[in-house]
């Protein structure tokens, strides 16, 4: 492989579980035959299809960005690919600004959530949030992850 290709093949990834995405998929089908095939009222029947058309987008969306996060060759050093809704986009080290765990209150509860605050090659800041869902696994083990693989830029 030529010097200024790069292998972007990733070493560890993390998405929503398939599990999850077949779920939604299954519950998409349930509710819109519900709705059809059920004897209900015309807004009851409305709100039925609009939630099974719900269920099906979130389905598309998690298959669609697999893998959310993962951790790839970059000419030698390692980087992170972030899978959004146009595609995924690599972020080298040098472009990751910080990354952290933030506690967020949930439910009653506090969830952690990784922070990544990165620079686009077009010199946009961008703030990349990813839960358990979007990981398929506590975010705290990916900051480990991240961190044994020196991804985590050391605090200014």
């Amino acid at each position: 492989m030529p010097e200024d290709e790069v292998d972007h093949e990733p070493s560890l990834e993390w998405s929503t579980p398939l599990s999850a995405v077949a779920a939604l998929t299954v519950g998409g089908v349930a509710m819109l035959a519900g709705a059809l095939l059920l004897d209900v009222d015309a807004p009851g029947r409305f709100l039925a299809i609009l939630a099974s058309l719900a269920l099906f987008v979130l389905a598309g969306l998690a298959a669609r960005q697999r893998p959310k996060l993962a951790i790839v060759d970059a000419g030698g050093e390692p980087a992170i690919t972030a899978t959004r809704l146009r595609g995924p986009r690599v972020y080298a080290r040098g472009d990751i600004a910080r990354i952290r765990i933030v506690r967020y209150p949930r439910l009653g509860r506090r969830v952690p959530m990784l922070e990544i605050d990165a620079i686009d090659p077009d010199g946009t800041e961008r703030l990349l949030i990813f839960g358990r869902w979007d990981l398929g696994t506590d975010p705290t083990a990916v900051f480990d992850a991240l961190s044994v693989r020196g991804l985590i830029p050391q605090e200014r």
